[in-house]
């Protein structure tokens, strides 16, 4: 996915900022499945009806996870909204399907995580970390989402967190 312009503040303490090649919007999040489902997940990529290339813009950052302890900060999508809503609605549940992971029946929430606050946060680094992304300036930050990939970790976690395992142009 490519990103145009998007340039983040330093980040306090505490919060880990995605390195540019590890920013996407999820489908659908498989978890914790071996390599052979998450493959056998793959293979169904190319028959969803709704998959197409969307462009976009983004409204806000708003922290995701628990209420009282948010991981993840999220760039929400604005502009393409409804095609990346329409396309998680699709795939989503086929997909933790053919991966035996359990179901989400969460409603879509087209996003792109910048950053996570890590699990050890104390709660002044949480609220710092929240006031930095309330921050983030995303007006005229565009998106291009082209191909859909399998993610799994990076050997390397240190230099990125994912790494793409198979890509499909769309």
């Amino acid at each position: 996915m490519q990103v145009e312009g998007l340039h983040l503040p330093p980040a306090p303490r505490r919060v880990r900022v995605f390195a540019a090649a590890d920013l996407h919007i999820t489908l659908g999040f498989l978890g914790s499945v071996q390599e052979a489902d998450a493959r056998r997940a793959w293979a169904q990529i190319g028959s969803f009806a709704s998959f197409r290339p969307v462009t976009g813009s983004f409204e806000g950052v708003r922290a995701l996870g628990h209420p009282r302890t948010p991981s993840a900060l999220a760039a929400m999508v604005d502009e393409g909204r409804d095609a990346m809503a329409e396309m998680i609605a699709e795939a989503k549940g086929p997909l933790l399907a053919a991966a035996d992971a359990p179901p989400d029946d969460r409603a879509p929430l087209p996003h792109m995580t910048l950053a996570r606050i890590q699990r050890r946060a104390r709660s002044a680094e949480r609220r710092e970390a929240l006031r930095w992304a309330e921050t983030i300036d995303l007006r005229g930050i565009r998106f291009a989402a082209a191909s859909v990939a399998l993610y799994s970790w990076a050997t390397d976690r240190q230099e990125r967190l994912f790494r793409i395992v198979e890509q499909h142009t769309l």
